[in-house]
């Protein structure tokens, strides 16, 4: 669960061990008890008793790359925040107290499959970040209410049901990249209905294949500003991008590249034109070189009277879209 997964980040932190917490190396230090800062003990350091850091030499200690108390590789901006926090301020993230400080919450490639309502004592989280993870289906009553970010990209998210049940109502961004998502469903989940402070959305690299039914869904979508859908099935429509263009006026950006005004004017009056937009696309696929296999085009030249067997070649190549 995001909760297990949660505490053992928390633990990783190590936001109570030393140099952070309300430890033995900070006992007779009233700073922590009345929410002074460390610049309140400059040039105290003669008075320090013997087992005890000033929160100067506690921040040094935290900051220098080369301590082995530093943050470890690859932690977030917040993650080094919590633990100056926990420094200067170890009560705000001591116990349950730590739940309120969260703001955003990464939590990748960690095998979590279920987001459980443990995830709600995250009561200010506005950014949650859950990518290369197990998710298949979420309880959105289980998100917090004042997510701004959710980012799902690389799991396997195969419909939208349980997430638009109770969606967070200001979301901003929904990334559902690298999922299993086939298609719109009957119940429109991808319309204003569910997200109307939608700005940015990725449904890249899924299965949608019906281009018509997924546009009349998000023009509704007044705010959606960056839209991504590079990787589906109907990416291959040849008249894919002008269609979305001219359909979506108020987009700005479009599988990583930006809508130009020239390329508006271009495409205009093609989404009153939907005939155009065939079901089928053409693929063409080079190969480069082929080792060790015989030609198969080459006649081999058998000597006069040679009484050997012929033997011929052929093969095949599969393609899997």
């Amino acid at each position: 669960t995001i909760s297990a997964a949660l505490r053992e980040h928390l633990r990783h932190l190590g936001l109570q061990d030393f140099p952070c917490g309300l430890g033995s190396w900070v006992v007779s230090w009233g700073f922590h008890s009345h929410g002074g800062g460390a610049g309140d003990y400059a040039g105290q350091e003669e008075t320090v008793p013997l087992g005890e850091e000033t929160p100067e030499a506690l921040m040094e200690i935290l900051r220098d790359q080369h301590s082995p108390w530093a943050l470890p590789p690859g932690c977030s901006p917040q993650d080094q925040q919590l633990r100056e926090m926990a420094v200067l301020t170890p009560k705000i993230v001591h116990g349950s107290n730590i739940f309120w400080v969260f703001r955003s919450l990464r939590i990748v490639d960690k095998g979590v499959e279920e987001i459980d309502e443990g995830l709600l004592q995250l009561q200010q989280l506005e950014e949650l970040i859950l990518t290369a993870n197990r998710v298949n289906r979420i309880t959105s009553a289980n998100l917090p209410r004042m997510l701004r970010v959710l980012e799902l990209c690389c799991n396997a998210m195969a419909d939208l049901q349980g997430l638009c049940a109770q969606p967070p109502p200001d979301l901003q961004h929904l990334g559902l990249g690298y999922n299993r998502l086939r298609g719109p469903s009957r119940d429109k989940y991808l319309t204003a209905d569910f997200w109307p402070n939608l700005v940015s959305l990725d449904l890249s690299f899924n299965s949608f294949t019906d281009l018509l039914e997924l546009v009349s869904q998000l023009s509704s979508l007044q705010k959606l500003r960056i839209l991504m859908l590079q990787g589906n099935p109907l990416a291959l429509i040849p008249t894919y991008r002008g269609f979305l263009v001219d359909s979506l006026p108020k987009l700005f950006v479009l599988d990583d590249i930006h809508i130009e005004p020239d390329e508006r004017h271009q495409f205009q009056g093609l989404a009153r034109q939907p005939e155009l937009l065939k079901s089928e696309a053409r693929v063409v696929v080079g190969i480069g070189e082929l080792k060790g296999v015989p030609d198969p085009s080459v006649q081999q030249q058998l000597e006069g009277g040679s009484q050997a067997p012929v033997i011929t070649y052929s093969y095949y190549v599969t393609y899997e879209f």
